[in-house]
């Protein structure tokens, strides 16, 4: 691959500059940051065939005219999109003819400011954090709500909402025991970069996610790991140091 092109979700506080940056010290192609990923409006009846109706129906879609009429602003104004999960391969698929031409020698890689979901062999939606292919599409949200949270952070979101009011960041961090990201975390950015490099090394070989729960390719399905695999050292194991490791920190 010569380039990888990496576009942001200005609505989130992730930075797509410093991500950008950290791959490029990584990859063996040239990293370009892009503000956002701009689709044609006409991706909107796409978008909203691709919501997820419900938690255990593997059908998807409401394309009435509200519906789509709220995916062409959302589309115009990001800020305005929320609180939908969408199935994230209809998602991946509506996106593709807008990538680089489908360049073999690019690889896309879209942060992206709505909650994907995957249908899972249990008969319901699961959200993810990144679903890899092209483009590649690392969900901001999905990094809080895909991987699990101790049970005592849902159990104090619950006493919040029985008093109509959502619990504040600071509160959950210093009141639930265990290491989690929350909405709007100042830790967001650093978490991503695994995803991302992930997405590039798969776009590359084909190899998806690692293993190994220490490395930054791992893909964690508790808050817990998350932590450990994004934020604690090592970065990475020793197959994917050999590839990826760099001095740099």
């Amino acid at each position: 691959m010569d380039e990888v092109r990496l576009y942001g979700a200005p609505t989130t506080v992730a930075d797509a500059d410093e991500i950008g940056r950290w791959l490029n010290d990584r990859v063996d192609a040239s990293v370009q940051v892009h503000d956002r990923f701009l689709a044609d409006k006409d991706v909107a009846r796409d978008l909203a065939q691709a919501r997820v109706l419900s938690p255990y129906d593997p059908e998807t879609g409401n394309t009435m005219t509200g519906i789509v009429r709220y995916e062409e602003r959302a589309l115009e104004d990001p800020s305005r999109a929320g609180g939908v999960i969408y199935d994230g391969y209809a998602v991946q698929r509506a996106l593709y003819p807008y990538t680089t031409e489908a360049d073999e020698e690019t690889v896309d890689i879209v942060l992206i400011d709505r909650a994907l979901g995957t249908w899972g062999g249990d008969g319901r939606w699961h959200k993810r954090v990144a679903v890899l292919g092209s483009p590649a599409l690392v969900s901001v949200p999905g990094l809080y709500e895909a991987p699990a949270k101790p049970e005592e952070y849902y159990k104090e979101k619950s006493k919040y909402a029985m008093a109509g009011g959502i619990p504040p960041r600071e509160y959950l961090e210093t009141e639930v025991d265990g290491e989690f990201l929350v909405e709007d975390d100042p830790r967001t950015t650093d978490a991503l970069k695994g995803y991302a490099l992930t997405a590039y090394g798969y776009a590359t070989t084909g190899e998806g996610f690692c293993d190994d729960e220490r490395c930054r390719l791992y893909d964690a399905h508790r808050q817990k790991g998350v932590v450990r695999a994004q934020l604690r050292e090592p970065e990475f194991c020793d197959d994917h140091a050999a590839v990826y490791g760099t001095e740099e920190v």
